[in-house]
């Protein structure tokens, strides 16, 4: 089952919240990619959080045509060549997400031609999988988040992910002070777990926008509500400083849906760093290098969770491997994939039921990969 055509097409989906009781317009950045085999099976990848057209340059010109004429069902040599074709001296950035998007491409076309969904070739391990909503946005004023985090709830969640600490670090000579934004955090998530009560869980994301004395003071701060999970609380989510507030918190750490290479895994659960790792299918090398993260988080009796988004492909990480856990639902990124699928997760009282359709069980609007196409 020969690769024969290989393209990328960078959009600018235009989003809504209107799912969260609020009329919020913006834009999500994604890379679409088609691979075709010879035999006629089409798969389709994709990858996000980050600019769409350098990742589609680099999917069009250096990773395409290196992988034409490869066995499509060969995952391994086709990664492999890939890997070092783009990352020759150990670099990720773009190069992982134009991977990320190939590879699941790929795992789309086996799932077809085995005429079964990812997630059971992986192994199905569970057909319903708990599934948390990311809602808490930063740019909602407090009132605005309590009201869409009661909307959520009443939608059936019973998980709930705020953002924290922005833009912190990243914000640069205008950015309120740190010590502000953990004033503002905790206030913030006081008031969602006096809203929202006991039973529904609370976790919180900083983006890797914090120092270690102010990720520090904001866990101090929160224990006592009962965080589910502080994801990705470090800059740069190192390692070190990780393993030093993991020791020092009763909230567990989590991290990794923007890491690209395997490595960065493997130091994490060395250090004892996180309790809870998160490779992303469409950014930490597709399918096939979370599968092989995976592997590491069993040897360490960690548990591996879908941080970044993209439920509709990182679904099938968890639900096929034991190891696996939850899935988040980041509502921008639901509804730029309802917009290029005319899917997005259906969850009943806080479970993702998965789906018995070949490969990933996706079909881009051709229209919308028309309408949405961003050349710059």
């Amino acid at each position: 089952m020969k690769i024969v055509r290989v393209e990328a097409i960078p959009l600018r989906i235009p989003v809504n919240f209107g799912d969260l009781g609020i009329d919020h317009p913006g834009f999500n950045s994604i890379t679409h990619v088609e691979v075709e085999t010879d035999t006629g099976l089409i798969g389709y990848g994709m990858t996000s959080i980050t600019q769409a057209r350098p990742v589609a340059e680099a999917v069009n010109s250096v990773l395409g045509p290196e992988i034409v004429d490869l066995n499509a069902l060969f995952h391994e040599e086709v990664w492999n060549r890939m890997y070092w074709k783009a990352t020759p001296w150990g670099q990720t950035g773009y190069a992982s997400h134009a991977i990320s998007a190939i590879d699941l491409a790929l795992w789309d076309i086996k799932g077809k031609a085995c005429e079964q969904p990812v997630w059971q070739v992986l192994g199905g391990a569970r057909s319903a999988l708990p599934i948390y909503a990311t809602c808490g946005f930063s740019f909602l004023d407090d009132d605005e988040l309590v009201d869409v985090v009661k909307h959520v709830v009443a939608l059936g969640f019973r998980g709930v992910k705020l953002q924290v600490g922005r833009p912190g670090l990243g914000g640069g000579e205008t950015s309120p002070a740190l010590n502000d934004l953990i004033k503002s955090d905790v206030k913030r998530v006081k008031a969602i777990r006096s809203a929202v009560g006991p039973n529904i869980e609370i976790a919180v994301d900083a983006a890797c926008r914090l120092d270690l004395p102010s990720a520090r003071k904001l866990c101090q701060a929160l224990e006592e509500l009962d965080i589910a999970f502080f994801e990705e609380p470090i800059v740069q989510n190192d390692v070190r400083l990780m393993a030093e507030l993991r020791r020092e918190t009763s909230i567990p750490i989590t991290a990794g849906q923007n890491e690209g290479l395997a490595y960065r895994f493997r130091d994490m659960l060395l250090a004892g760093a996180v309790d809870v790792i998160q490779p992303n299918a469409i950014i930490t090398g597709g399918m096939t290098q979370c599968v092989r993260i995976a592997g590491m988080a069993s040897a360490f009796n960690v548990p591996i969770s879908n941080g970044g988004g993209a439920p509709l492909h990182n679904a099938h990480l968890q639900a096929g491997l034991s190891v696996g856990t939850a899935v988040e639902y980041q509502f921008n990124t639901v509804a730029a994939g309802d917009v290029l699928y005319g899917e997005k997760p259906v969850q009943t009282d806080g479970l993702m039921s998965m789906s018995d359709e070949p490969g990933f069980g996706l079909t881009p609007n051709p229209d919308v990969l028309k309408s949405a196409r961003d050349d710059g």
